[in-house]
């Protein structure tokens, strides 16, 4: 079910690094989720499509399914914030590919402000979509994910949740409790052959970070990231190639969080 080496179907032999795998994602629709579902299928793997975006979310699974030549992605409405709608996603993505394998929770929303200025609404919404949305993606899973020797959750947190952000208080607090969840959950749940590993970003092109005001000065690398290269190590992580990687906070940002890039010694 979950070899990843060359397997004949008919007169069909496939192959991918993510054969037979079945990978629900939330936030799928557009932007980082969307090329995580694209690059999971290219490999062999079907993916479900949770989003609140209906229409984008099915448009996605079609183009997907047109370029995979079959059946390779569907679509389920998806509130984060709703742990009945968790479920109800978990449940279609069983009905529909069989199983449940890997799940990414991908969706989040930033919002601005400090303990001084942040609105309250902002401060609620901002945990409830990043953080408990996570909790409840991996709680509404995690049975559907037992029944596999090498299922993986893979959290999307931030270089927010590695070091402090100025100006985003309930942002980086959303994503460092999206490490404390991840870690945690790694010893909890590894007796059951399911890993859990967090992915940080850092600064990454995405219809999402389109109209900030930036500069890159603090990244090594000089640019941000392109949403392939974040995926590259979702791919990773939901094979089995990653089978022995578990409770880990990957950092994915060109070297911003290595040190003080800005600092020049004359």
């Amino acid at each position: 079910m979950t070899d990843s080496t060359a397997t004949d179907i008919g007169n069909t032999t496939r192959t991918g690094r993510a054969y037979g795998k079945v990978a629900l994602i939330s936030g799928a629709a557009q932007g980082m989720g969307a090329s995580h579902a694209r690059a999971l299928a290219a490999e062999g793997a079907s993916v479900v499509i949770g989003d609140l975006q209906d229409s984008t979310a099915q448009a996605l699974a079609d183009d997907i399914n047109k370029a995979e030549g079959r059946t390779a992605a569907s679509s389920t409405h998806l509130d984060v914030t709703n742990f009945a709608s968790w479920e109800g996603a978990v449940a279609s993505t069983v009905e529909t590919f069989g199983h449940l394998d890997v799940l990414i929770n991908n969706a989040g929303i930033y919002t601005p402000g400090s303990v001084i200025d942040a609105e309250l609404e902002d401060w609620h919404r901002t945990l409830d979509i990043d953080l408990t949305g996570t909790f409840y993606g991996m709680k509404a899973a995690v049975e559907e994910l037992k029944k596999n020797p090498t299922a993986s959750i893979i959290n999307i947190s931030s270089i927010a949740g590695l070091v402090g952000f100025k100006h985003r208080a309930a942002y980086s607090a959303a994503k460092w409790g999206v490490q404390g969840l991840t870690k945690t959950s790694a010893l909890d749940l590894g007796e059951f052959g399911i890993r859990v590993n967090s992915i940080h970003p850092g600064s990454v092109t995405t219809p999402l970070t389109a109209g900030l005001k930036r500069g890159l000065g603090q990244v090594p690398a000089g640019r941000a990231a392109e949403v392939d290269e974040i995926s590259s190590l979702v791919l990773y992580l939901a094979s089995d190639e990653s089978r022995f990687v578990n409770g880990s906070s990957i950092a994915i940002d060109g070297g911003e969080t290595a040190g003080n890039n800005l600092r020049v010694d004359s």
